[in-house]
């Protein structure tokens, strides 16, 4: 028997479709069927999908892949060193997953230092010279009978918006197809008028926009025309390819040539980081901004969307810009950010900021660093100026958690047979570790350290600090969220129940709502029934 032309067409086109990933699974079965199931009849071969079905959506969201820190033993690698983070983007993110998506999130998707840094502490404001304060707590783990935990917090001098040095910023804005749902675009342009209504007249704000070509929407313009700069961002609208890295290029000329010497130059990318135009290759993007950075002019994204959000670039990319990852769920979210956390947003007080400890063996035998995989460091780059670190933001509170077990006590490794024991009697049984904090004055190449011990003494968990108690809260979620490795017999019900105890002050509810999120976890996980 002859095939019909158009059922040889029908089912070469269907197959070279699918073969492309073009074609859901359903089309794909029909187009077999009419290549093999010739002695079907005609009308049924010709079967064709409601004009108004939707395509299913490929996920195609990219996480980067997180190895979760070891533990290490003291005497054979006392030293460790991280740059600081003050992304919150995978907070965020996460909580989208479990109150949009009602499903847990990947595991790539969590990153400890990030749900730990989203919310802001109580720590003591800077008072000398430097432009943050350090300080420690020791308490007693809730994980591993007979571990502690040492906590560093960093609070950076505040600075009201009207403190802050005039700004020369410019929104590049991704109007690509991708963009047009309604928690991507229209979600942008409410963030961006957020954003306008805080400028100044000194300020000036250029727009630049890109789908299958860039354009620069709005020449510089002072904070005082808002109307003007609110009408452009209101005409936004969705459409075309995504070609990202002439965007850019675009966006730093701009940003050049209207540069502020001692003020506040920045580029703030809107976009759902999907690249298929130009240069799209991770490395690539992520070295053109590294240098493009040295001119003096930040980078920062904001991430939007589902589906095919690109997180991985979107964070690398503000670490190699010298600047902020945030991911927008809701308009919330975007007040948070760009209304109550500007001048942290915008204004850095301290650069390349990196942390070394160096633990004592003579009091502490095992560590382990809570999150920072992706921001560790080499011992040697701590003195070297010429290795980039991260930003702190005016106002901005950093928290590192660092388990240890102290010498004497049963840790997570088997005692080694070969390993000498360390002469206690010669040695400084007072501390458990010593920091050291370098960073840099903004502009400045050359840096500073600041240095400080970690006295060998705690206080169970119970009689800390209700800031401590709820960044080991949200540390143990996270933790949870990862798989619960590192936490032992602490369940979701046990985190709650920490959370709760250290959830007040709570100015703008976050802390409430962590309580909800971590309801919404144990509702979505396979945690067994405690007897």
């Amino acid at each position: 028997m002859m095939l019909r032309p158009k059922v040889l067409v029908l089912a070469v086109t269907g197959i070279l479709l699918a073969a492309c990933g073009q074609v859901p699974p359903q089309q794909m079965s029909m187009s077999r069927t009419a290549a093999v199931g010739l002695a079907m009849p005609a009308p049924m071969a010709m079967v064709s999908m409601p004009e108004n079905m939707p395509m299913p959506i490929e996920n195609t969201e990219n996480y980067q892949k997180i190895e979760t820190n070891p533990v290490h033993v003291v005497v054979q690698q006392p030293i460790s060193t991280f740059s600081v983070d003050v992304d919150t983007g995978s907070y965020t993110n996460v909580r989208r997953y479990l109150t949009q998506a009602a499903q847990l999130p990947p595991v790539d998707a969590v990153r400890i230092e990030e749900m730990v840094n989203y919310f802001n502490y109580h720590y003591p404001n800077p008072t000398g010279q430097h432009p943050f304060s350090v300080n420690t707590e020791v308490v007693n783990s809730p994980w591993q009978q007979n571990a502690k935990i040492i906590k560093i917090g960093i609070k950076a001098k505040d600075l009201q918006m009207q403190q802050l040095p005039p700004a020369n910023l410019v929104f590049l804005v991704d109007v690509s197809g991708s963009m047009s749902a309604e928690n991507k675009l229209p979600l942008v342009k409410k963030t961006l008028s957020l954003l306008t209504e805080q400028l100044r007249p000194q300020d000036k704000v250029s727009i630049v926009t890109y789908a299958s070509g860039e354009d620069l929407a709005l020449a510089p313009t002072s904070g005082a025309d808002k109307d003007k700069i609110l009408k452009v961002i209101h005409r936004l609208k969705a459409g075309g390819a995504t070609s990202g890295e002439r965007a850019i290029q675009l966006a730093y000329d701009q940003a050049q040539k209207s540069y502020i010497q001692g003020g506040i130059n920045r580029i703030l990318i809107a976009t759902d980081g999907d690249f298929n135009v130009g240069i799209t290759d991770f490395g690539t993007l992520k070295g053109m901004i590294a240098e493009k950075g040295k001119s003096g002019i930040s980078f920062s994204t904001f991430g939007f969307g589902s589906g095919n959000y690109d997180e991985q670039l979107m964070e690398q990319l503000a670490d190699a810009g010298d600047g902020n990852y945030s991911y927008i769920d809701n308009e919330r979210e975007a007040k948070k950010v760009l209304q109550r956390q500007l001048s942290s947003t915008l204004a850095t007080v301290a650069q390349d900021v990196k942390i070394q400890v160096e633990f004592n063996p003579a009091t502490v035998k095992e560590y382990r660093l809570l999150g920072y995989e992706n921001r560790l460091l080499k011992n040697e780059d701590f003195n070297n100026d010429r290795v980039d670190a991260g930003d702190i933001g005016a106002g901005h509170t950093v928290t590192a958690l660092y388990e240890i077990i102290p010498v004497g006590q049963k840790g997570w490794l088997n005692e080694s047979r070969y390993q000498a024991p360390v002469n206690s009697s010669k040695a400084n049984t007072q501390e458990y570790a010593y920091v050291n904090v370098r960073y840099k004055q903004p502009q400045q190449s050359q840096s500073i350290l600041l240095s400080q011990p970690v006295p060998a003494r705690s206080q169970n968990l119970a009689q800390s600090s209700a800031d401590t108690r709820f960044a080991i809260a949200v540390a143990a979620y996270a933790q949870q969220l990862r798989g619960g490795q590192y936490n032992a017999q602490m369940q979701w019900d046990d985190i709650f129940k920490l959370a709760q105890s250290s959830a007040q002050p709570d100015e703008f509810g976050l802390r409430a709502e962590f309580l909800d999120l971590v309801k919404t976890a144990k509702s979505l996980s396979a945690e067994p029934v405690k007897p």
